[in-house]
């Protein structure tokens, strides 16, 4: 009786088809945590130099949750900065104005709204390019923030306001570790167990084909565009209620760090590819990296050069990616 011997598959064949692409930043991540370890020992590992990590991260993955929506249709938001600045002087401006949260937080976030539809509605009746459209948007919002109190901060003391985006502690565990958990859920769900996160996904990979196959691509990019402005809307809420207030000037180094956030992630700058799970790690990644930064004595403008090299090295990844 004979026996037919089946040939395993050779680990090192298994290894090089592998598309690393998918893992780069969960690699990165360890390679960066472990140098900053080994080489800032004393203050790095520190447990409230880790959650503080993870607090300065908190806005900047709302943000780039948003952001993966958007880039997976194809298309990029670049007002999402300003709309950060505007959503947080609304909001103090409001809750001066009536001393009820509530009402400043639902103004803050109808900035966000208002945004999303205008950036939407050029880009998809007016048939613009979104690049041209948010540009042109980034620069009207912040004119507006800064026309909005004269340059003036703008302080946010409402002690509900305070405790719910930003300040306060939950369970034990501060809220704005609670916000990034909720934002993370909400995305991954949109994205991998809804026919919205398929929908967009289609646009992403080919408009033409989803069209012909029933998809309303112009709303799917409305709404991609509604959702990135509220995610800043509301990255600017939390921003007011750690900071306890609200200036012109929040936001403004955001952009690049969520889109990095977002393309070193796994999501494909050219659209039809987006993680959250991914957004998360790389916002991880970024906060990390600046905090490592700071402590190894780095000044703001050298940790600027090295975000630029990042995003340099995730777009690398990514249109190779999409060439194969």
């Amino acid at each position: 009786m004979s026996t037919t011997t089946l040939a395993k598959p050779n680990f090192l064949t298994h290894v090089k088809e592998m598309n690393w692409s998918n893992y780069v930043v969960y690699i990165g991540f360890a390679l960066v945590f472990l140098f900053f370890a080994v080489t800032q020992t004393a203050y790095f590992l520190n447990a409230t130099n880790l959650l503080n990590i993870v607090i300065q991260a908190a806005p900047i993955t709302i943000m780039a949750i948003g952001m993966v929506f958007v880039l997976s249709t194809g298309e990029i938001d670049l007002s999402i900065g300003s709309t950060v600045a505007l959503s947080a002087l609304t909001t103090g401006v409001v809750l001066q104005g009536t001393g009820q949260f509530w009402i400043g937080a639902l103004a803050g976030l109808g900035v966000g709204i208002i945004v999303g539809l205008v950036n939407g509605f050029f880009i998809t009746m007016v048939r613009l390019p979104s690049f041209l459209v948010t540009l042109a948007t980034m620069g009207l919002i912040a004119g507006l923030a800064r026309q909005l109190t004269d340059l003036q901060s703008v302080p946010v003391t409402d002690r509900a306001f305070v405790w719910l985006f930003g300040g306060g502690d939950l369970l034990g565990l501060p809220i704005m570790l609670w916000w990034t958990v909720l934002a993370v859920l909400v995305g991954w769900h949109l994205l991998r167990q809804r026919r919205y996160g398929a929908h967009v996904l289609a646009v992403g990979n080919s408009a033409s084909a989803a069209r012909v196959s029933g998809i309303k691509v112009n709303r799917i990019r409305l709404m991609v565009f509604v959702g990135s402005a509220m995610a800043a809307a509301l990255a600017g809420l939390l921003y007011a209620g750690r900071l306890h207030g609200a200036r012109y000037t929040l936001g403004e180094t955001d952009l690049m760090t969520v889109i990095a956030a977002a393309i070193v992630g796994g999501t494909s700058l050219f659209g039809g590819k987006g993680t959250v799970i991914g957004a998360l790690i790389g916002s991880l990644l970024m906060s990390m990296i600046n905090n490592g930064l700071i402590l190894a004595g780095l000044n703001v403008s050298q940790q600027m050069i090295v975000r630029g090299l990042i995003i340099l090295v995730a777009v690398s990844f990514s249109l190779r990616g999409k060439k194969s």
